[in-house]
């Protein structure tokens, strides 16, 4: 007899059983793509070559095709990566911290939201590389080299080699985490496969699982040990992102509260960016019966809580700028001088993305809308883009010296760079959402007895 509780929405709708799962999420594989699936690969794919010719020009030319000056030697490629990497957080911590806290809410959303952390970090590997203007000789100068090489390239002083450590490490154990939660499903499939090819690849994929009960002690085991490694790792690699810009002198920059405010500001964009593309999955695979209504609630409130931290850190990077008395602190992101300088279009449009429209999500009629959640996830994303611009952008205009002073205006190559990733990462995922189950069903039919609305 399935239970339904009378106090809490049910984390399954439409009277699903163990036998519906398995069909509901293999048909997306095993079927021919629907026709709104052809669509968004279509505009992902003229996205990722308009893209790539940037990116070859970029190579073929160099940096000079950007529109960087003298003054301003990051711009959108720094803010880009940030941007892509704070992105990247939610996908760990909807699968680790809410693994190792037993919120069963996260098991129709994990799989998808660990398969956007994956993206996300290649799509923000791209920029330090293009950075180099040398691709070919990014990796020679970022790994740490043995002196037998010759000249120790490497700084270990710096925190952009910090950077390497940090997200490497990051990305693996994610990657790991996510190749593990897959291999009970792929083994699903093999089952089902009717033709060679299908049962060589998904067999090959699901490592022999052979669903024993061992076998599933061990699965079990080994997840909750990359939680417990993941875990601090959510925290670490947007702290010493942060620290790219902390551990300078630049006005703005020069900050002790970036580390919490970025590792807030990165779940705060994170659980906006897989908001937007579970509403968008929901509907293009017809998953109206696990992503549900309180799915939704309950991502929006996290936003809710992380965006009061980053609103909270605003309001005091702004108080800090005025009580120093340095006429330099004035002109950062968050100053009387951005809300009224060349760049305030920049400063408000953060102000009004970040704090103004996602305050509406405190009303509840609002945060349980479809159409209202994924408009206001899509707002967060742009208001997070503009925070790393404001961030990078604004502080190195005005610098110490006023003489250095300069304005950045981006050139078609800035712009197409950046779409080269959005293609990119939208066509992995897309293609991830038919080949790959989007659902973790093995998790999701533990709960279905306690969770399906049906009742007998």
């Amino acid at each position: 007899m399935q239970v339904t509780s009378s106090v809490r929405e049910p984390l399954v709708t439409g009277g699903k059983t163990v036998h519906d799962v398995t069909e509901d999420i293999c048909r997306q594989v095993e079927g021919k793509p629907s026709k709104s699936w052809m669509l968004g690969i279509a505009v992902s794919l003229v996205a990722l070559l308009i893209g790539a010719y940037a990116v070859f020009m970029l190579v073929w030319e160099g940096i000079g095709v950007w529109g960087l000056n003298k003054t301003i030697g990051w711009a959108w490629d720094i803010t880009n990566f940030v941007w892509w990497v704070g992105i990247g957080h939610a996908g760990t911590l909807i699968s680790a911290i809410l693994l190792l806290f037993r919120q069963k809410w996260r098991m129709s959303i994990n799989r998808a939201a660990e398969a956007m952390t994956i993206f996300a970090v290649i799509c923000a590997a791209c920029f330090p590389g293009l950075h180099m203007g040398r691709l070919w000789l990014g990796f020679y100068w970022a790994l740490p080299l043995p002196n037998t090489f010759g000249s120790l390239w490497v700084n270990f002083n710096s925190p952009l080699l910090w950077d390497v450590f940090a997200i490497s490490t990051y990305f693996t154990v994610s990657l790991v985490f996510w190749y593990i939660g897959l291999i009970p499903d792929f083994a699903s499939i093999r089952d089902r496969a009717t033709n060679k090819i299908s049962k060589m690849v998904y067999g090959t994929l699901s490592f022999g699982w052979d669903g024993a009960a061992k076998t599933w002690g061990r699965y079990e085991f080994v997840a909750l040990i990359l939680a417990g490694l993941a875990t601090p790792l959510v925290l670490s690699v947007h702290t010493i992102v942060s620290f790219d810009f902390a551990t300078s002198v630049i006005p703005g920059w020069h900050s002790t509260i970036f580390p919490p405010y970025f590792v807030a500001g990165a779940i705060f964009s994170g659980f906006a960016m897989v908001l937007t593309l579970l509403l968008i999955a929901r509907k293009l695979l017809k998953l109206e019966d696990y992503i549900t209504r309180e799915h939704v609630e309950l991502m929006n409130i996290i936003i809710i809580v992380t965006g009061g931290v980053v609103a909270i850190a605003y309001a005091t990077e702004f108080f800090i700028g005025w009580y120093t008395g340095v006429e330099y602190e004035n002109y950062t992101y968050m100053s009387y001088g951005a809300a009224t300088g060349p760049y305030a279009w920049a400063f408000w449009a953060l102000i009004i993305c970040n704090i103004i429209i996602p305050g509406t999500l405190w009303f509840k009629q609002i945060r349980t809308n479809f159409i209202t959640s994924f408009i206001i996830s899509i707002v967060i994303n742009i208001g997070m883009w503009f925070e790393r611009f404001d961030i990078i952008v604004m502080c190195l205009s005005r610098d110490y010296l006023p003489s250095s002073w300069a304005m950045f205006y981006p050139t078609i190559y800035d712009v197409g760079v950046y779409v080269f990733t959005l293609g990119l990462f939208f066509t992995l995922f897309l293609l991830f959402s038919k080949f790959f189950p989007v659902i973790n069903m093995a998790e999701v039919k533990s709960i279905i007895k306690s969770s399906s609305s049906k009742k007998n």
